[in-house]
């Protein structure tokens, strides 16, 4: 499936409840689940792929490939700081502020409940999957200078430029 990337409406939009738990709905999952290790990625939510459906895949490493629809997050503790990424820009990380742990419940692929309590990596997948439901982007999470770092370095990527120098450090006559 292709990734829609940084400027794709479907991207910026709230997406909609999963109300029919089907056969359909389990080849959705199997081909965002491809797609996600194909890409190679950690997670991968429906508007990513053009589905705006309330729903996502992971893999933590440890926990996956699971399928979560219709999630909600709660019990919210702590908080990281940590490089974060995103297939649908892709290329840079960035620090991003996350919570260090939290729940995400939703339902399975059958309509069951499902409920999981992740730390670090998978909190961290959860909220990130969780606000493209809402039509947000990491960078949305990002200060001004650090989304222009982001952007910045997306636009050298997509151009093929290099990385640009170090900047230069101006010696004092003092440090030699």
């Amino acid at each position: 499936m292709p990734i829609r990337t940084l400027g794709d409406p479907v991207l910026r939009e709230p997406a909609k409840p999963v109300t029919t738990f089907d056969r359909a709905l389990r080849t959705l999952r199997d081909d965002m689940v491809q797609t996600m290790y194909d890409a190679p990625g950690v997670g991968l939510a429906g508007p990513q792929v053009g589905i705006s459906l309330r729903l996502f895949v992971f893999d933590d490493g440890e926990t996956g490939p699971l399928f979560i629809a219709n999630p909600v997050l709660s019990g919210a503790e702590g908080e990281l700081l940590e490089e974060e990424g995103c297939l649908s820009i892709p290329g840079p990380y960035h620090e991003t502020t996350r919570y260090a742990r939290i729940t995400c419940s939703g339902q399975d692929v059958d309509g069951g409940p499902i409920e999981l309590t992740g730390e670090g990596l998978l909190a961290r997948i959860f909220q990130h999957e969780t606000d493209h439901l809402e039509g947000m982007l990491f960078i949305d999470r990002l200060d001004d200078d650090g989304r222009r770092s982001v952007l910045a370095e997306l636009r050298r990527i997509e151009l093929g430029l290099e990385d640009p120098p170090p900047k230069r450090r101006v010696l004092r006559r003092s440090e030699g």
